[in-house]
Parts: C-alpha cells; sequence; structure tokens
C-alpha cells in the first residue's frame, strides 16, 4: 500500500471507525482499523461484530494494499495532526508508515485475513433526511434501559404509523415517544435496535444534514450517507406493548413555563434524598403548583411555580433525574403536565411540539 489522503478526512474516519472496534481478547483483530486502498479511495472499517462501519474517503492510490492497525493507535496518532495538510500511507514490512510535512510515524500492522466481513444488508428499504431520524432517535434513546438483562427494552424500537417514522424507548420507570412526519415509507411493524449501537450510529451521523438510506432485514440494519455505510444486529424479541400504558384521558392539567420548571427543579436538586424523589403537589382551588425535596440529613425545600391549573388536586412523587432528561426533548417554551390521579404516571408534552410524547412512573415510597 502507497498512498495520499487527506488528515482531516482520514482523522474523521479512524475516530469514527475507532469508537466501533471491539474490545475481546479472544478476537484481538477486533481492536484493528482494516484500511483498504484501491481505485481512487481509501476505505476504513471497523467492527465489534454486533456494530460495523466503513467509511471512504478520496486518496490518491500509487499502490493499492490491505492492512491492518490498532485503532486507538491510529486515532490518536492522528488526532495530534493538523487536519490541514495531506498525509502518506505506506506499508513497509509489517509496519504502517505515516508522514507529513512535519512529522512521521510507523505503526505495526496485523494479518488482515482474520478481520471480519462487513455484511451488506438487502433487504426492505426507505430514505429520509438524515437530520429527522437523528433527531427522532436523540429524542428517546436515553430512556431505553442501561441493563442487557432485557435487551428488548435496551434498545430504540422503531416502526411506522401511517405517514410518521415512530421512535420509542422505555427502561419500564419512563418512556419516551417520537414521531417525524417522512413520505414514501414502507409498513415497519417493529425493529429494535441496540441501545448501544444506536447511539453510537446517531454520533457518527450528527451535525450532518443531507439524505439517509435504511436497509433492514429481520436481523440486521443498515444506513448509508454519502461516504459512510454502517451496519447494525438487531434485537430479535417483543417490544412492550407501550400505548397501553399512555392514559387516553387525564385527571388534571398544569401548563408551566420550561425555564420557571427547570428552575424549580435545579433549587430541588440541592435537597433531593438517594431516590431522588421530588413531589409534585396541584392545588386547584387555591391555584397552587408546587414542587418539593426532603432529605432527612440535609433539610427540606419547596418552590411555588406560576402554572395554568385545572382538573382535580393531585400529589405525585417522581424520580428528579427523569423529569429533567426530558428537557434535552422539549424544546417548547411552555410544557403541559397531565396527572391521571394521585399516585399514578405523569405524561410531559411541549405546548407547541405535539411530537413528542414523555411518560414518567410515580415513586410510591
Amino acid at each position: 500500500m502507497n498512498i495520499e489522503c487527506s488528515v482531516e478526512k482520514l482523522k474523521r474516519a479512524a475516530q469514527t471507525g475507532e469508537r466501533m472496534t471491539g474490545k475481546n481478547l479472544t478476537l484481538p483483530i477486533l481492536s484493528s482499523l482494516l484500511l483498504v486502498a484501491s481505485g481512487k479511495s481509501l476505505k476504513v472499517r471497523a467492527t465489534n461484530l454486533s456494530l460495523g462501519i466503513e467509511v471512504e474517503i478520496p486518496a490518491k492510490v500509487t499502490t493499492e494494499g490491505v492492512l491492518a492497525v490498532r485503532g486507538d493507535t491510529l486515532s490518536q496518532f492522528l488526532s495530534s495532526l493538523d487536519g490541514n495538510q495531506m498525509i502518506t500511507l505506506k506499508e513497509v514490512g509489517d509496519t504502517l508508515s505515516l508522514a507529513t510535512k512535519e512529522s512521521r510515524a510507523t505503526i505495526k500492522t496485523f494479518p488482515y485475513e482474520d478481520f471480519p466481513t462487513i455484511p451488506v444488508v438487502d433487504g426492505e428499504s426507505f430514505k429520509l433526511p438524515l437530520e429527522k431520524f437523528v433527531s427522532a432517535v436523540k429524542a428517546v434513546s436515553y430512556s431505553g434501559s442501561t441493563s442487557d438483562i432485557k435487551p428488548e427494552i435496551a434498545s430504540v424500537y422503531l416502526y411506522t404509523d401511517s405517514s410518521d417514522l415512530v421512535a420509542v424507548a422505555t427502561d419500564s420507570f419512563r418512556l419516551a415517544e417520537k414521531r417525524v412526519r417522512i413520505s414514501n415509507v414502507p409498513d415497519i411493524s417493529g425493529i429494535i435496535v441496540p441501545n448501544k449501537n444506536i447511539n453510537e450510529i446517531i454520533r457518527s451521523l450528527d451535525g450532518m444534514s443531507g439524505e439517509l438510506s435504511v436497509v433492514f432485514t429481520k436481523n440486521q440494519i443498515s444506513f448509508s450517507f454519502d461516504d459512510t455505510y454502517i451496519t447494525s444486529r438487531l434485537i430479535d424479541g417483543v417490544f412492550p406493548d407501550y400505548k397501553q400504558i399512555i392514559p387516553k384521558t387525564k385527571t388534571t392539567s398544569v401548563v408551566v413555563l420550561r425555564s420557571e420548571l427547570q428552575g424549580a427543579l435545579k433549587a430541588a436538586t440541592v435537597f433531593t434524598d438517594k431516590f431522588n424523589q421530588i413531589t409534585f403537589t396541584v392545588d386547584v382551588a387555591r391555584k397552587h403548583f408546587s414542587i418539593n425535596a426532603k432529605n432527612t440529613d440535609i433539610g427540606e425545600h419547596t418552590t411555588d411555580i406560576p402554572a395554568a391549573l385545572s382538573g382535580e388536586d393531585v400529589t405525585v412523587s417522581l424520580n428528579e433525574r427523569y423529569v429533567i432528561d426530558c428537557f434535552q426533548s422539549i424544546t417548547a417554551d411552555s410544557i403541559s403536565i397531565d396527572f391521571l390521579g394521585n399516585s399514578k404516571p405523569v405524561i410531559f408534552k411541549g405546548i407547541s411540539d405535539q411530537t413528542f410524547t414523555y411518560l414518567a412512573m410515580p415513586m410510591n415510597r
């Protein structure tokens, strides 16, 4: 191999790929990046067997070749270089020689024959604006479980409903649903993407714009955009029938400014207990909406928040962290909080954006 390419493009490809390498002691090749030079491009590949990526960048190829190098070593070296220059990559024996005008390095290579093949997914497909897909998944992924004991909820669930692509995630204590309108989408009954994978996929696509091509089968899904191709395994399981726990009626409604609610929660943080418990109290007759936090070792705090109230009096305790989390998905100036009764789930929505629904379960302690 003997090529020349842009430091900036190679740096982005290596850093993106390195995040998807594996840390499998029995398969050390998974910690490598596979570099494939042919034609007028260099392809950078990485996989941990559950997730795979290929990024293709333009290159002046003098000698074609294939080699594997440690992903973290290559990524860290490139991060130290000025991106506005060219770099030469040359295979010398069992090493890769890298050189710019000011800097030179050699990195040991590994037998590339052991590197797994990144699958080409061939199945149903659809296209949508990349920004819409990223916004949908980012709006819900933090609500998925962080434990793999139940893989079907340590995931993001995708399906279509009429002209909407719907993204859902839950850890059984809270649930987030985001809808985005797209055209020419096939009927998708349900795709379950592991949370660890979808977060890396979004991280790789975030900040870009254009059209994203999605192809899926029963077991795999792929995402293609410009010079990037990503594949992920899918969870073979059944996502909870979450619509059953989203009530159709409410007993109490509160409309509050987002900034007021955030300020009250910030103050309550100082006084929450080890369970992060806060208590919402609505007194309709007195026109009072308050948040209370109590810690026997520290003290107690109550904030009265200006709000528009309707319905019945209600008191519900929630995990404060779960409430704060939903602000990253609600950008509206005003928030509606729907209560279903004492010690029952609470639903949060933005007043001007009904495409996002967030449900938090009560804390009964």
